[in-house]
């Protein structure tokens, strides 16, 4: 299953670096047909500058990626990305295709963007779900949940909520006790949201 992870300049690092640890270290407990191809997506292949100077070479680009089954549209510095009209054809388009579409933190305002997330409830960084409210008021912004699904989409919080969310994910694509065997690895505390 391709798992991809679309990144850009001023992404949050642990937006994309959570999910991204949380399906590699799913992969230790399954075997190799069955595990997860996680990557990086940018819109083109060179270095993204991630917050805090933090530089990243993606695996691919909008042009040369594999297809993709999970998308994960991470947050972090999103206002320019949401003017960018490729971007957000690309993410609509990928979407159709896929399994799942995943945002953490402002991710959401992309997938919002990208007309994905209308008439449902939805989720970002707490310090944010006023602002998707005003700008999107189709949507029902909670703000009290680390993560929301709503079947072919899931959003989440912000930044470290990113990977409770990927391990209600890998649960979801295989089993509740690969999750925890991975958290467990991670030696992560796990929120389900219950």
């Amino acid at each position: 299953m391709n798992i991809g992870i679309y990144i850009y300049d001023d992404a949050e690092v642990l937006d994309f670096s959570g999910p991204y640890e949380v399906f590699s270290t799913a992969n230790r407990f399954l075997d190799p047909t069955d595990s997860f191809n996680v990557f990086l997506v940018a819109e083109e292949l060179s270095v993204v500058k991630a917050r805090g100077n933090y530089n990243i070479q993606p695996h691919y680009s909008f042009s040369n990626h594999p297809e993709i089954d999970v998308l994960i549209v991470v947050g972090g510095v999103h206002n320019g990305e949401l003017t960018k009209t490729k971007v957000i054809k690309w993410v609509a388009q990928v979407s159709a295709g896929a399994q799942l579409t995943a945002s953490v933190c402002t991710g959401a305002f992309l997938l919002a963007e990208a007309r994905l997330l209308t008439g449902l409830k939805v989720t970002t960084h707490w310090e944010d779900c006023d602002d998707l409210q005003r700008c999107y008021p189709d949507l029902t912004v909670v703000k009290s949940q680390r993560w929301v699904d709503q079947g072919k989409v899931v959003t989440s919080g912000g930044i470290s909520a990113g990977i409770d969310m990927s391990l209600h994910l890998v649960a979801r694509l295989t089993s509740v006790q690969l999750a925890e065997n991975t958290a467990r690895q991670m030696e992560f505390e796990w929120r389900k949201n219950t």
